[in-house]
């Protein structure tokens, strides 16, 4: 189908050196578990409404969300490209109206509708590639963090810009049914604190975007 997703599984070990097609999006999806990735991504791939390719990364030395991330948007060739996880619950045509939202705006992040933050943070996100290739050389994230928080950065340095969309009708859904009760890295955090203190290497000056998030 023109409008599905191709679904690919791989290991961050075996990751080629290339990945993406420069003419597709790439939506990238680090995982642990393998039964659940599958389910998230077979419904993704169903309801994208568009085409592209999704990433299944098996981060099994347990390297993090954000390393897995980063090594595949450092590969990518992909003009446009999301980070999601593998508890996403995908609405239908999600990233075709993702699509549209960031192209027609001309912005650089947009945040999925995840169904907890309402438009002010890209827990799930979809990024321009020259956009994103410009804030810290090369990596999606801020390499110092490990699964917490860069996701918060990365908004933040979007709305500094005003780059950052969002669009309610694309929906991926953050099916954690632990999130409210499970605790944030405690490095992730203090990076955070301490980036932010700098204005994230000044990136974003605006003092009330900075106390956005906790």
């Amino acid at each position: 189908m023109a409008d599905r997703l191709e679904v690919q599984f791989a290991t961050l070990e075996s990751l080629p050196d290339t990945v993406g097609r420069d003419n597709a999006p790439l939506i990238v999806m680090p995982f642990t578990d393998a039964t659940e990735a599958n389910r998230a991504a077979q419904l993704m791939a169903r309801r994208a409404g568009a085409a592209g390719q999704l990433l299944c990364i098996h981060d099994a030395q347990r390297a993090g969300f954000i390393a897995v991330a980063n090594a595949a948007f450092r590969r990518s060739i992909a003009p446009q490209f999301a980070y999601v996880a593998q508890d996403a619950f995908a609405g239908r045509r999600w990233l075709a109206l993702a699509l549209e939202a960031l192209a027609e705006k001309d912005g650089g992040l947009l945040g999925f509708n995840d169904g907890k933050w309402g438009g002010i943070l890209a827990a799930f996100g979809l990024v321009s590639r020259p956009w994103a290739i410009a804030n810290y050389g090369g990596d999606l994230f801020w390499p110092e963090y490990k699964s917490h928080y860069a996701d918060v950065e990365l908004t933040l340095i979007a709305m500094q810009q005003r780059k950052f969309r969002f669009e309610p009708l694309s929906v991926l859904v953050e099916a954690d049914w632990e999130k409210d009760i499970r605790q944030v890295d405690g490095g992730d955090r203090l990076t955070y604190y301490r980036r932010g203190q700098a204005a994230f290497d000044g990136k974003v000056t605006n003092a009330s975007l900075r106390r956005l998030f906790k």
